[in-house]
């Protein structure tokens, strides 16, 4: 006993010494690896001082960390300057703000990554779920293989607490007849019963087809919902809440949704929201445009659709979704309008409407490099590349050209990273060589001079380079 009480006695003295801002631990290098062993189960902020998401979260995570620290459990909640920690940040990979991650046991080697919303009791839920057993036993039957499938399931959820209950009272009340599941909820019809085979597959079918409500707003709480669910067809209206038929737009959209549960995720974006400027640039539109339609597909490949008819009804709207997943439409590709000065100058301008026709020119080999204006690394290479289509200006069947990727997609060349160098040689194949070489005048003269030889690739090939790009790339869209 005296063994425990110093070991006790001890651990005491070293959490006096982690400092806490709103019962929120505060951690840095010097400290973390004491905070893993002395809280075993620690739920981890990683944010910068100037990040807007940051702090928009700050109000939540230290309510949920009241929370948490009142009921005396064992989790706490702490937070790290990854502006100040770089080192710990880089350890624990951390691209964007805000980076959660969730540490068990006082291990440091692959924390979880928190994947549930940003409210407070949202927080809560997912560390209990991650911590406690996986379902709240409210009886004793917990042995029958129906109750063991139930728990198994709960164990794949993170962010909805399940629970069993065989109390009479507990039936009466919520109008239950018999032995089941039911799925309660605070939105759209409040309840949904199962009525299939208890499986994990089929319940967990079941839970995602109805989790969800109908229709939802894209928000920065509501974001890790919708990307982080099994759904990955969105279609979204851009509308302005403000607008006068805002109602009746939404009336009509989520009576459109109600054929596609499970299979479409329904969400509204309120365009006059200037965090959402981005996704309408993404989508190529503008705020005057809205109310507009767009559906997306989030599989390895993003893929977007517009509507043929703009006209926001039900009827339109159950017509574009039946002929996607009925796989008749074709993917909406982005395209400026031709420049009219496009061929003035050594360096080519290309856009969506005019890319086949020089690229694929069979008789002229094109060097193409396909960049983001916000681009760092572009801007680093834009006058080299000017320099090259210089050099290469008289050479009657070689043209230096680029391509604005923000704005202008082509179906014929999907760009990861930026910027992309692509050579499409003279011929009636079709063929695309990715250029891996250095980017110097001298390593692309080099590269033209020999057919796409030196430095080349076949396409698809990925190098190291383009993956920290990737990485690059997300850290932007997440931090801006």
């Amino acid at each position: 006993m005296l063994k425990l009480l110093i070991v006790c006695a001890l651990a005491a003295i070293s959490a006096a010494d982690i400092p806490e801002e709103e019962d929120v631990l505060v951690l840095k290098k010097s400290n973390f690896e004491e905070a893993l062993k002395t809280y075993p189960n620690i739920l981890v902020e990683f944010y910068a001082p100037w990040c807007g998401h940051c702090k928009a979260l700050a109000p939540e995570y230290a309510k949920a960390a009241g929370m948490l620290k009142a009921e005396s459990t064992d989790i706490r909640l702490a937070k790290v300057d990854a502006t100040e920690e770089s080192e710990l940040a880089q350890e624990f990979g951390v691209r964007g703000y805000p980076t959660i991650k969730f540490f068990k046991g006082g291990e440091k080697e692959n924390p979880k990554e928190y994947s549930a919303g940003r409210q407070a009791d949202d927080i809560v839920n997912w560390l209990k779920k991650r911590t406690g057993p996986a379902a709240t036993t409210l009886s004793d039957d917990v042995e029958s293989e129906d109750a063991k499938v139930f728990i198994k399931t709960a164990e794949a959820v993170d962010d909805i607490p399940f629970g069993i209950v065989s109390n009479d009272a507990v039936f009466s009340k919520f109008e239950v007849a018999k032995d089941g599941v039911v799925l309660f909820k605070k939105f759209d019809e409040g309840r949904n019963t199962f009525d299939g085979e208890i499986s994990k597959e089929n319940l967990l079918n079941f839970i995602k087809a109805n989790q969800l409500p109908l229709v939802i707003e894209f928000t920065e709480q509501t974001a890790p919902k919708i990307f982080g669910g099994e759904i990955k067809s969105h279609i979204l209206m851009f509308v302005p809440k403000t607008a006068t038929d805002f109602q009746e737009k939404m009336d009509q959209f989520k009576k459109a949704s109600e054929g596609f549960k499970g299979k479409i995720l329904f969400i509204f974006i309120d365009s006059d929201v200037a965090d959402n400027q981005r996704i309408l640039e993404f989508f190529g539109l503008k705020k005057e445009e809205c109310p507009a339609i767009r559906l997306i597909t989030l599989e390895e490949e993003m893929t977007k659709y517009k509507p043929e008819n703009s006209e926001i009804t039900a009827e339109n709207i159950i017509t574009f979704c039946t002929d996607f997943t009925e796989g008749k439409l074709k993917p909406h590709l982005m395209s400026q309008d031709i420049p009219e000065d496009w061929d003035k100058n050594p360096v080519k301008v290309l856009v969506g409407k005019n890319f086949e026709e020089v690229a694929f020119d069979p008789a002229k080999n094109v060097f193409v490099e396909f960049y983001a204006p916000w681009c760092g690394h572009c801007k680093q290479l834009a006058p080299i590349w000017d320099q090259l289509g210089e050099k290469f200006k008289d050479k009657a069947n070689i043209v230096v050209a680029k391509m604005d990727s923000t704005v202008n997609e082509i179906e014929a060349v999907k760009v990861h990273s930026f910027p992309t160098l692509k050579f499409f040689p003279a011929g009636d194949d079709r063929k695309v060589i990715d250029y891996n070489g250095e980017r110097t005048l001298d390593g692309f003269t080099k590269f033209l001079e020999s057919g796409g030889k030196e430095g080349g690739a076949p396409a698809g090939d990925e190098d190291e380079e383009s993956t920290l790009e990737i990485k690059q790339i997300e850290h932007h869209n997440r931090t801006n």
